[in-house]
């Protein structure tokens, strides 16, 4: 439902509710709330200004995909960080003039570009992947350790099963199963 609450969060760049989401299910009213507070490249770009980060999102998001998953085509990044082949392009420039990232020619195939990240550049993901650890350090400080424990195994639990339920998705759509 849409009100005036919603209008003036989402127009100061802040994240909507979950009562925002038209969802039936709760929980995916809940899950998108989060996703788009944590995915919003304008917060997400304050919280990094005032944090002293000289590297914007799409930065970060391309360092923490390189330190995940080694070496990658220019097109398998733009399709991680689901972006076009043009924005990848400025970002590698960006982050290969800051000495983070490196081109070199695909041993599989020597007319294809790997970008990888150089000694400074695995500093700087795992840097990254730092100001995560902080930012849910700060979600869960008042919550006790059982209940990081019981969260930690129920979203465990609910991404494996979204991943097997994503891969037959992916055979069938959104079909009802037989």
């Amino acid at each position: 439902m849409w009100n005036v609450k919603s209008e003036r969060a989402t127009t100061q760049g802040r994240a909507r509710t979950a009562d925002d989401f038209p969802y039936r299910s709760e929980l995916l009213a809940h899950l998108s709330a989060l996703i788009l507070l944590w995915d919003t490249p304008a917060i997400q770009g304050q919280i990094l200004a005032k944090t002293g980060e000289t590297l914007d999102q799409a930065d970060h998001q391309a360092l923490r995909h390189l330190l995940a998953w080694g070496s990658m085509r220019p097109t398998a990044l733009a399709e991680v960080l689901g972006t076009g082949a043009s924005h990848v392009s400025k970002i590698v420039r960006r982050l290969e003039a800051d000495g983070l990232v490196q081109r070199s020619a695909d041993p599989r195939d020597g007319r294809a570009t790997l970008i990888s990240l150089t000694a400074s550049g695995k500093e700087a993901a795992r840097g990254v992947y730092a100001l995560g650890d902080r930012m849910i350090a700060e979600v869960l400080e008042n919550w006790s350790p059982a209940d990081v424990e019981a969260y930690t195994a129920l979203t465990a639990r609910f991404v494996r099963d979204a991943i097997a339920s994503a891969d037959r998705m992916l055979e069938r759509g959104l079909l009802p199963s037989r």
